[in-house]
Parts: C-alpha cells; sequence; structure tokens
C-alpha cells in the first residue's frame, strides 16, 4: 500500500516540504500519495499541482486513513488542527512554533503513544550546529552569546511586511516566538537553562504593533547565556560565540562557518538551506520506521516555547 500523506496548508514552508517529501520517498523507493487541505480551491503553481492527488477544503472532508499528517497552516491554527486531525491520522510533522500559546494540556490531546508527533527544528541539522554539538560535548564553555538581527521588510520579498503574521499581534507574531530556533539550538547545544531573564517591546521605527526587540540572559549552574533578537538590524547577523578557556569560537549560521577568533582559524561548512531541509524531512521518515529517535516531541516543544514567552516551566 502506498503511504498516504496530507499537507495542511500549502504556503511557503508547506510548499517546500511538499518537494523534500517526494524527493526522499522517491530515493527511497517509497510509492506515496500526497493529499492538501487548502483554506481555498484557488489556482497552485504547476510544479506544486502535479504533486498534489486530491485537494481539500474542510477539515471534516479528510479522509481517516493517513499515515503522515504535516501541519504547515499558521501557528495560530496549530491546536486546533492537530485536535481535529488526531484521529485521521498516525504521525504528525508540526511546523514550528508548535502553537501560539504555551497554556496547553498535551493530556487533552488525547495522543497515540506510539505514533510520532515530530515538531520541526531545522537548525539543529545544519552542519555549523552539529559541528558545535560535537564541539561543546568535549570543551568546557564558560559562557555563550548569540545573536539574529535582520530587517523585517527584508524577509518576504514582494510582500508588505506590515501585512504580515510577524508584525501583528493578533496572528501571534513578534520577534520573540518568530525566532523561536535560536532558544532551540541553545537547548539543544546546552540543554534548558534553570532560569531566564526576558526583557522585550517595540523599540523601532517599523509600523508593527509585536515585540521587535527581545533580550534574554538564561542562567545555567556553570555558564550564563545572553541571547539578543531584532526585526530592525540592517546588518543580518546570525551568530553564536562560545567563550573557552583558550579561544573564542564564532558559529555563522548565515556563512556556514566556524571562526576560533584567537587562533585565526576557519572552517567552512558550506550547505545550501535546503540541505538540511531535506535532512529533516529524511530524519523525521526514519523515526517513523523506528530507525532514529524522535528528538523534538510537543512536550519538548512546548517547553522551549515557555522558555520564549519567559515563562517558568
Amino acid at each position: 500500500m502506498p503511504m498516504k500523506i496530507c499537507i495542511i496548508g500549502l504556503g511557503s514552508i508547506g510548499c517546500r516540504h511538499l518537494k523534500n517529501i517526494t524527493k526522499i520517498l522517491c530515493s527511497r523507493g517509497v510509492s506515496y500519495t500526497i493529499d492538501a487541505l487548502r483554506s481555498s480551491d484557488g489556482p497552485l503553481q504547476a510544479d506544486i499541482l502535479q504533486l498534489i492527488d486530491t485537494q481539500y477544503t474542510e477539515i471534516d472532508s479528510l479522509p481517516s486513513d493517513y499515515d503522515v499528517a504535516f501541519v504547515t497552516n499558521p501557528t495560530r491554527l496549530h491546536y486546533e488542527t492537530v485536535l481535529n486531525i488526531r484521529k485521521k491520522t498516525k504521525h504528525m510533522f508540526i511546523e514550528k512554533p508548535v502553537f501560539d500559546r504555551s497554556d496547553i494540556d498535551l493530556s487533552a490531546l488525547e495522543l497515540t503513544p506510539e505514533n510520532v508527533y515530530y515538531v520541526a527544528c531545522p537548525m539543529r541539522y545544519m552542519k555549523v550546529t552539529r559541528y558545535l554539538k560535537k564541539f561543546v560535548k568535549n570543551n568546557e564553555v564558560f559562557s555563550a552569546r548569540a545573536i539574529c538581527s535582520s530587517y523585517l521588510p527584508e524577509w518576504r520579498p514582494n510582500t508588505d511586511y506590515r501585512d504580515t503574521y510577524s508584525a501583528r499581534k493578533e496572528l501571534g507574531g513578534g520577534v520573540s516566538i518568530d525566532l523561536i530556533h535560536e532558544w532551540d539550538y541553545l537547548c539543544y547545544l546546552f540543554g534548558k537553562p534553570d532560569f531566564v531573564y526576558n526583557l522585550k517591546g517595540t523599540y523601532s521605527r517599523l509600523e508593527i504593533d509585536t515585540d521587535d526587540l527581545s533580550v534574554y540572559i538564561g542562567k545555567y549552574p556553570d555558564k550564563l547565556i545572553s541571547l539578543h533578537l531584532d526585526y530592525f538590524g540592517r546588518y543580518q547577523r546570525r551568530e553564536v560565540e562560545l567563550y573557552i578557556q583558550d579561544d573564542v569560537v564564532v558559529g555563522d549560521f548565515i556563512r556556514n562557518q566556524i571562526h576560533f577568533l584567537k587562533t585565526h582559524k576557519t572552517i567552512d561548512l558550506s550547505e545550501q538551506r535546503n540541505d538540511y531541509q531535506l535532512n529533516e524531512i529524511s530524519c523525521f521518515f526514519d523515526m517513523i520506521e523506528g530507525k532514529a529517535i524522535n528528538h523534538n516531541p510537543l512536550d519538548l516543544a512546548l517547553q522551549i516555547l515557555k522558555l520564549t514567552k519567559g515563562e517558568p516551566d
């Protein structure tokens, strides 16, 4: 029997996942069908349309025998979507952030324990992150400083930034949640901090009503970690600095490089964005096949969401 898949939401990330799913399954010789649940039945690009078997616009119309569902619709709809499809599919891949609020009782979803419910965390699959994961295992880190700074109006070409969810509080936007990737990879590298201090607000001249700056300090038994997030940086930066005994090590996620500032050594870890996105989809199917452990289940993703909100767990 072909693997039966449904993608819920065909925005840019949903379309990316759709293409990557077909690449991975074709390379593995797995037969499949892919349906799509969309908010409208408007026209799709030809390359997307040819990958879809059946389109639906109502969740109640979906069949109840899917092997996998990809939840890639807006974050504010995730909880309702998971609730409504949990009996229609065995496994789920849920885009980050997992939900738009953190006061969720996961037991109320009545999910099946033996099924895989995975929340996206693509930065863990980047070569820079994987290098740093091995590095921190073998080196004592006294402190870390991370930053993700970029200019929101340049995020989505040909789109007015003021109309995006990032700019609108009622849609669940704001730099703290938008850039949840940062705390995800920091917790992946160092574990969860004992507690977190967070200050955030709107400080730039961007025409938004969400926080455009968020600054954290995470306290660990043996280190402090600081994190700076903003929407208004005119020079794009996405880096983490590790302070060790003999050097300062910088992971540059934009240029895909590791820099050792004291010894002037640079390691080039070149890759394209879709390389690590493909790796994540591949690993997800490994989880379904029992070949890999689900390293970002719903409960962990919810803990990181609380952390980004500066809430106690």
